[in-house]
């Protein structure tokens, strides 16, 4: 009973943390409205955001070790719901961007904290969950996302919207802390293996987790720009792309971890990555609007399990330094979601957008190719032949 109120609860947790970065996206263009904002000015707002993402994922989410990563999840879950209220209130760019560095410097902080704790959840539970978290966390965005435009659509302004989401998100954390699974803070060992052995495949892992997500970027921000555009579809129409690529995703995660006990990880890996590749790739060869969003739906439901499955690998490697291995990896993975758009878009001014796009399946192909990799961990979670019964 214990272990599955920890599992409620920290799954609680992803689906907050979902929902406050969902509802802050839906209420961009009014934060952007209201400050009368150029795309250049709140590109400079946006950018103090990921500063603080990277400074939470990098250098705050490593109090995790420690400390415990409940004593760093429970803190961080409860200001992640009261930061994402002041963007709502600022008045000015200034105050904005101090107010998303803010955000999101807790938010990247709640991000290694979680995944560190979710790990720690799965290793109690003895079979594979990770998939299932992460799975919480897209339905958080989605649930984050659509409450933004039901609130917008009552003409309620973004501080209000903020408020009332910080304000439940905050109070929701702070009844999660009670079933939260305890962390276990570091203790020191001379006989422990030195950070430095073990720095260059937790790089390699990142590296695997900013080619998956420069996947999710290309999709989130280029899939209607290339079915409307290249494929001559509508602005409607257009707009299932991503919404193929979101829902595959999802049922992807729902699904994961059933998967990874069936096949093991590795080939979990092997397997997401090729589909990823094969159905985008297929997609802009067939060239055609129905073969677009398909092609798109597959690229979600390849890459949905990747990046949970390196989590879980890199926080096991040494599982008493989960937090400062998830930073590492996290933090690289997350400059393939902030760049990967990026590349695809300058790229595209040289060889247009559908030849552009072949950048993530050829990531994609890249993954599956290195999927043994994650044979050099020893995970909690064992190959198929290796599990008892």
């Amino acid at each position: 009973m214990q272990i599955r109120r920890a599992r409620i609860a920290t799954s609680l947790v992803f689906l907050l943390f979902g929902t406050a970065l969902g509802v802050w996206t839906a209420r961009i263009p009014t934060i952007k409205e209201n400050l009368g904002l150029s795309d250049g000015r709140l590109t400079f707002a946006l950018l103090a955001f990921a500063a603080g993402c990277i400074l939470g994922m990098l250098v705050l989410g490593r109090l995790t070790d420690r400390f415990g990563s409940s004593r760093v999840l429970i803190p961080a879950s409860i200001l992640e719901g009261l930061l994402l209220i002041a963007p709502g209130f600022s008045g000015t760019l200034v105050a904005l961007s101090i107010a998303l560095f803010a955000f999101g410097a807790v938010h990247g902080t709640l991000n290694i904290a979680m995944n560190a704790n979710a790990i720690e959840v799965q290793r109690a539970w003895g079979s594979p969950i990770i998939s299932s978290f992460h799975a919480i966390y897209s339905i958080g965005g989605f649930l984050g996302a659509l409450t933004g435009s039901l609130f917008a659509r009552a003409g309620a302004g973004a501080d209000l919207t903020f408020l009332a989401v910080g304000a439940s998100v905050a109070v929701l954390a702070g009844l999660a802390a009670r079933w939260i699974m305890p962390g276990t803070p570091v203790i020191e060992s001379v006989t422990a293996e030195p950070a430095s052995k073990r720095t260059p495949l937790l790089f390699f892992f990142g590296i695997l987790v900013l080619c998956t997500l420069v996947g999710e970027g290309a999709a989130a921000d280029w899939s209607a720009v290339y079915l409307r555009d290249n494929l001559g579809t509508t602005t409607s129409f257009a707009a299932y792309g991503y919404a193929a690529f979101a829902i595959m995703m999802t049922l992807g995660r729902l699904v994961g971890d059933r998967v990874t006990t069936a096949l093991g990880p590795v080939l979990l890996v092997r397997l997401s990555g090729a589909l990823a590749a094969l159905g985008l790739g297929t997609a802009l060869l067939l060239d055609h609007p129905f073969a677009g969003v398909a092609g798109f739906g597959l690229l979600g439901l390849g890459l949905s399990c990747i990046a949970p499955q390196v989590f879980s690998a890199a926080g096991n490697l040494d599982p008493a330094r989960s937090g400062r291995a998830l930073s590492l990896v996290v933090s690289i993975g997350y400059l393939g979601f902030l760049l990967g758009p990026i590349l695809i878009g300058a790229a595209a001014t040289v060889v247009g957008l559908p030849t552009a796009l072949w950048i993530p399946v050829v990531l994609a192909i890249f993954v599956a190719a290195s999927a043994p990799t994650m044979r050099l961990v020893d995970t909690a979670v064992p190959e198929p032949s290796e599990q008892p019964g």
